[in-house]
């Protein structure tokens, strides 16, 4: 059962990477909150069947933009654009990024700028884009995803993990930096979730047994546990948290 955040209802809220996995998840708890909603991604058909499928359920529809967050220099003028049709924006879901498997041998310069770039880069700009209009509110939240695969060590992911380690670093410097503007910034840090992709891709049956033995609960972290913390950390009911990172892995680091 999800709970209700009466602030939530009629917020501004951006969801970045939102048109599957993790972010889909996110980007329908927003709209059951009631929220005027934008999410921008770079799958423009899994975004219009979501957008679909949320208002079948009975939702508002929220408001799609394609983006390449990895050109750093368009993200200000995408949300921008989003701002005109849901307002000034007071939360902030920083969800897009890409875990492609990789060998360190194998990474070039361009690719691991590249990998910076989509991981937490991207972060950091859309932060600084929506800072603004924060800042004229008097408030917002700004939640950062993170990743427990630095803290496993797990193998064929260094670029992914030196940037998801970053991240916590970035998330503590601008709620330093913001807190006087009442700006909240944390690290949202997911465990092994059982996204379509992560199943289809990379794990295995077998592989799914071994996180669960691995894990204090044995059970399957799925997108809408992500989705549960997101709201929270989005809300009043948080107020008083800021430069923290909030693990939701089943227990499993």
């Amino acid at each position: 059962m999800t709970a209700q955040y009466p602030d939530l209802k009629n917020s501004s809220v951006l969801i970045t990477g939102g048109a599957s996995g993790i972010g889909a998840d996110i980007v329908r708890a927003f709209c059951q909150q009631g929220a005027k909603v934008a999410f921008i991604d770079i799958d423009a058909v899994a975004a219009q069947q979501l957008i679909t499928e949320l208002v079948e359920e009975g939702n508002s529809a929220p408001v799609f933009s394609y983006c390449d967050l990895a050109e750093l220099d368009t993200i200000r003028a995408v949300i921008d654009k989003l701002s005109e049709s849901c307002g000034a924006f007071t939360v902030l879901v920083n969800n897009a990024a890409s875990d492609n498997r990789h060998s360190p041998q194998e990474l070039t310069p361009d690719y691991w700028r590249n990998r910076l770039d989509v991981n937490v880069g991207q972060q950091f700009f859309c932060a600084q884009a929506v800072h603004q209009y924060m800042r004229e509110q008097k408030r917002g939240s700004i939640i950062n995803l993170g990743s427990v695969s630095y803290q496993m060590a797990l193998p064929d992911l260094t670029a992914y993990a030196t940037s998801k380690a970053a991240v916590v670093g970035l998330s503590r410097s601008l709620a330093r930096e913001w807190g006087a503007d009442n700006i909240r910034v944390n690290t949202l840090v997911p465990g092994c979730v059982m996204t379509e992709k992560q199943l289809k891709l990379w794990i295995t049956a077998e592989d799914e047994a071994k996180i669960q033995q691995q894990q204090c609960l044995k059970k399957r972290i799925v997108g809408a546990d992500i989705a549960n913390m997101s709201l929270f950390l989005a809300s009043q009911s948080s107020s008083a948290c800021s430069a923290q990172e909030f693990i939701v892995d089943g227990g499993i680091i």
